[in-house]
């Protein structure tokens, strides 16, 4: 597909307003790490998940450690993707594979921010559309797409095809579900949003190859790595669940979390219970608010999947905010709203949610960070 199809001038504000957001959020933590004595390449880059993922691009798939209550953390739990592409990054530049993750994690960023650029205009217009960019970028956790993780490369491959799918592009959508599904678990969102847009086409009356083939190809990655562990693991089509089990993630509707609140509300740390409830308060308005303002039902879907799974795993609860990154369509009422004010009204807002999400940022990778 030609560059010019894809509208590189016409998305290029908000590639400008994401890699802005970006560079504050990098200056911060650099000054914040000259007073605090840190590293901000070892806080993006090798630390807690950037160390598994950099440990699979130099040694493959087999590590594992075991807790003193006899749980296994195997490296097996994180999908290939990402370390294959260190690898590649690393062959060629010769970075580590920790700085080749931060390469990666820039170019899925600007990535990311094209597609839901891309998504966004499509739906309610190029204003928008950079707005919805401009708030992904400065979200709390909007760190996190500076790191050697996952979440900027599979929100690019996520938007894209949820892009191609929105379009009746199937095989672009089918190609880069299976792509997303190679790259986190929550890639089952993006097939089941490819399936929706199909269902929906054929509804319609489409009957195409291209559709029927894109359908099937959404699976694959997810599929073909899952059924992998399985055959490694000897767990069958559920060894996958077992390793994810050995971390403590499942999903619980939600119960484990209510408990972990419940234990804040109860405690010294009674501000932060309020606040986490504030946030899930937050995040279910804002997709009851798309829901009513009729997102596509594949955006819904894959949205709802996302948001989910990240609400009602019984794990890991530090980790929500950032797992809730790729649930981009939720930026888009706040996108909407800001696109009907004042060019400097919404440019003052946006600048402050920035700086405030670049200070929460270093502070976050300072302390307890994303684990």
């Amino acid at each position: 597909m030609p560059v010019k199809d894809l509208g590189f001038r016409r998305a290029a504000p908000a590639l400008a307003v994401f890699a802005a957001v970006r560079l504050l959020g990098l200056t911060v933590l650099a000054v914040w790490g000259a007073a605090a004595g840190s590293s901000p390449h070892t806080l993006l880059s090798a630390r807690w998940d950037s160390l598994w993922y950099a440990r699979i691009a130099a040694e493959g798939y087999g590590y594992e450690v075991v807790l003193p209550n006899g749980d296994v953390h195997s490296n097996l739990a994180f999908f290939p993707l990402l370390p294959w592409l260190e690898r590649l990054v690393s062959a060629a530049t010769g970075l580590s594979y920790g700085s080749a993750g931060l390469v990666v994690s820039a170019v899925a960023g600007l990535a990311a921010a094209w597609g839901i650029f891309a998504v966004a205009d499509l739906l309610h217009g190029r204003r928008a559309a950079v707005f919805a960019v401009g708030v992904w970028a400065a979200l709390p956790v909007g760190i996190v797409q500076s790191m050697a993780y996952s979440e900027s490369l599979f929100t690019a491959l996520a938007a894209w095809a949820l892009y191609g799918a929105l379009r009746g592009r199937w095989l672009t959508a089918g190609l880069l579900a299976a792509g997303a599904g190679l790259t986190r678990p929550v890639g089952a969102a993006v097939v089941a949003a490819v399936w929706v847009a199909a269902v929906l086409a054929w509804r319609r009356g489409e009957r195409s190859w291209r559709m029927a083939a894109g359908a099937l190809l959404a699976p694959l990655g997810a599929a073909a790595y899952v059924l992998w562990v399985g055959a490694h693991t000897g767990g069958g089509l559920l060894g996958y669940l077992d390793v994810q089990g050995g971390w403590g993630n499942g999903f619980d509707g939600g119960w484990a979390f209510a408990r972990f609140v419940g234990a804040k509300l109860a405690s010294s740390a009674f501000p932060a219970g309020v606040g986490l409830i504030a946030g899930v308060v937050l995040v279910l308005w804002l997709y009851a608010t798309s829901v009513r303002q009729r997102q596509p039902a594949p955006l819904l879907v894959y949205c709802g999947i996302v948001v989910a799974l990240a609400l009602c795993a019984s794990g890991y609860f530090g980790s929500k905010p950032r797992l809730l990154l790729p649930a981009f369509p939720l930026m888009l009422p706040p996108a909407l709203a800001l696109a009907g004010w004042r060019t400097r009204r919404a440019a003052l807002v946006l600048g402050a949610a920035a700086l405030v999400s670049a200070l929460y940022g270093a502070f976050w990778l300072n302390g307890s960070g994303p684990p």
